[in-house]
């Protein structure tokens, strides 16, 4: 989406197969994009092209990821038992009433290829209206992308079915549809508070 990542309260790292996004995360606390850090992400997708190379929920190997990269401990917060995008937000939600922590303004980071559906995602499923957030990813060109943990064909199988969510989970209601997204996405531009 080129969002270029600004200074939020918290910096959410959206889990998943790809851990190079804990390393993203750490990177962004390190340059100061927030105060905090929130994990989220469960035991999913075992048996798929989804499923990470790891057996502990994604969230506690992302913190220990983003741990070895500099970030500290006592700043992560670790949602550990969502399996999708939705109860990504939902449970992260949830678990920041209950520590009564409201964060006004959050910095997703997610695999480059999903940052359109995390901004979708997030917008239809937060339930605070309010809340600023913008979204990011790791910095890597596509020629670059694929590596041993992420093989081209591995990674163009999950693109194709992540395009497909984008065109199809909006009529779930899942997220908000391509249009919407759009549109937020260039008032937001328009008035300096994304770019």
């Amino acid at each position: 989406m080129h969002q270029s990542p600004r200074r939020c309260e918290a910096i959410f790292g959206l889990c998943s197969m790809d851990d190079r996004v804990a390393v993203r995360v750490a990177q962004l606390y390190e340059q100061g994009h927030g105060d905090s850090i929130i994990f989220s992400g469960g035991i999913a997708h075992q048996g798929d092209p989804l499923r990470p190379a790891w057996a502990a929920p994604e969230a506690e190997h992302f913190a220990e990821v983003a741990v070895r990269h500099g970030a500290p401990r006592d700043k992560i917060l670790i949602e550990n038992r969502a399996a999708n995008s939705g109860e990504n937000m939902a449970f992260t939600y949830q678990l920041l009433l209950e520590r009564n922590l409201h964060p006004k303004s959050l910095l997703l980071v997610q695999k480059p290829y999903m940052e359109r559906r995390a901004y979708a995602t997030f917008k239809k499923q937060w339930p605070d209206p309010e809340a600023d957030f913008m979204v990011t990813s790791p910095q890597i060109p596509y020629d670059e992308y694929f590596n041993s943990a992420n093989p081209k064909e591995r990674i163009i199988h999950v693109m194709v079915g992540d395009l497909q969510r984008v065109r199809e989970y909006p009529k779930l209601g899942y997220q908000v549809t391509r249009a919407t997204s759009h549109s937020l996405m260039r008032r937001s531009c328009a008035d300096g508070t994304c770019c």
